[in-house]
């Protein structure tokens, strides 16, 4: 499978000099290499492949700034815009560069196989899922996008999902691979559309979003959150949904929904007072409050931290101890402890994702997005 375009223009360079024969052969190569990756780099690393592209190919950027709605246009002239007057010799040697990178990564990441003792999901690409000792985990798996979750990963996650309700395993646990367990939800997801398709991309967004919320709801096992690092957005607000919370002291808890024009999701809106009281949801959910790890614990959202340098090996023998416990038990009990609110969840869950494509199609959300990605731009 070849990883998104990059948007390379087909274009026929003209080369006369004798010195710059070689670079050009090289940089060739990397256009051929490129195509040839598997793993999709990132919407950041294809925006500096783009513009060393057009840089080394055209010069300095010279064409008219798109409109601020044009998401995808605008952000790939700010990219060919910031490399100002690089030489092309020079953008010619950083896009090889890059690519080699790209390259080598992934030639490093396909030689780690799988432990012999893991029953491994194939099939995935944001995540892996694999399953030991009575214990299916599922970890988010796009490191180099501090694990942010976009569309692709949602269905995953939610198909991952389906298939542990189902399989021999006692419980199910989700964390992310990397420094981070999940940055939320990808804001390139809003980059890509046209102004005339917003409207689809919000009811298509809210269905989606509705189904996954609507499996950790359902999910028929224990779900054990394992919060290695930062989590934001909507794999902060799900946590609700889980049966166990253990998280890193390193870890930290942000929705920042207001800030993004956006509103609560994941059933937050409902449980987040019901666990730490309205006046400590409200700054979470209104005002945008990160919580550290030993603050979430304390308002009843985290179970327990542990110290990072010892989170994976305390958290997984617990976890190890928990799965040898007989299955249908505590499948039992957990339908019992669920079943009471499962009715207001999904609910709960409908009207969040209801508001939330209201809020999408709004100016206010727009230029907010815009204005996250101009800040972040000029870091």
């Amino acid at each position: 499978r070849r990883a998104p375009a990059v948007y390379i223009p087909a274009i026929h360079l003209h080369m006369t000099a004798a010195t710059m024969q070689v670079s050009q052969k090289d940089f060739e190569k990397a256009q051929e290499q490129l195509k040839l990756l598997k793993k999709d780099p990132g919407n950041e690393t294809k925006l500096k492949l783009y513009a060393l592209f057009k840089q080394a190919t055209e010069g300095p950027c010279n064409s008219p700034k798109p409109g601020m709605l044009d998401f995808v246009k605008k952000a790939k002239w700010d990219a060919w815009n910031s490399l100002g007057n690089l030489s092309q010799d020079n953008a010619r040697q950083k896009y090889t560069e890059l690519v080699s990178s790209l390259v080598s990564a992934e030639s490093a990441g396909q030689k780690k196989d799988a432990s012999p003792q893991d029953s491994r999901a194939d099939g995935y690409e944001t995540i892996l899922v694999t399953t030991k000792n009575n214990i299916t985990k599922i970890m988010f798996n796009r490191p180099d996008r501090k694990n942010a979750i976009n569309h692709k990963m949602y269905r995953e996650i939610i198909k991952a999902l389906q298939e542990a309700g189902k399989d021999d395993s006692t419980i199910a646990v989700i964390t992310g691979n990397g420094d981070y367990y999940s940055s939320g939800n990808d804001l390139n997801n809003f980059t890509n559309v046209q102004p005339g398709e917003m409207e689809k991309m919000a009811e298509e967004g809210a269905v989606l979003l509705k189904e996954f919320v609507g499996h950790f709801i359902d999910f028929p096992k224990p779900l054990i959150a394992v919060v290695n690092g930062p989590a934001i957005g909507i794999c902060v607000t799900v946590l609700g949904l889980c049966d166990i919370v253990y998280a890193s002291d390193r870890a930290t808890f942000h929705s920042p929904f207001s800030q993004l024009g956006q509103s609560p999701e994941g059933c937050s809106s409902y449980l987040f007072p019901k666990i730490m009281g309205l006046a400590k949801a409200n700054e979470i959910l209104l005002f945008n409050k990160k919580l550290t790890a030993a603050e979430a614990c304390a308002q009843g959202l985290v179970t327990e931290v542990f110290p990072d340098r010892t989170f994976q090996k305390e958290v997984w023998a617990r976890l190890e101890a928990y799965a040898s416990l007989p299955k249908n038990s505590l499948a039992v009990s957990k339908q019992l402890l669920r079943s009471v609110e499962k009715e207001k969840l999904h609910e709960v869950n409908s009207k969040e994702c209801e508001v939330l494509k209201e809020r999408w199609l709004s100016d206010e959300c727009v230029n907010a997005i815009v204005s996250f990605f101009q800040k972040k731009s000029k870091l």
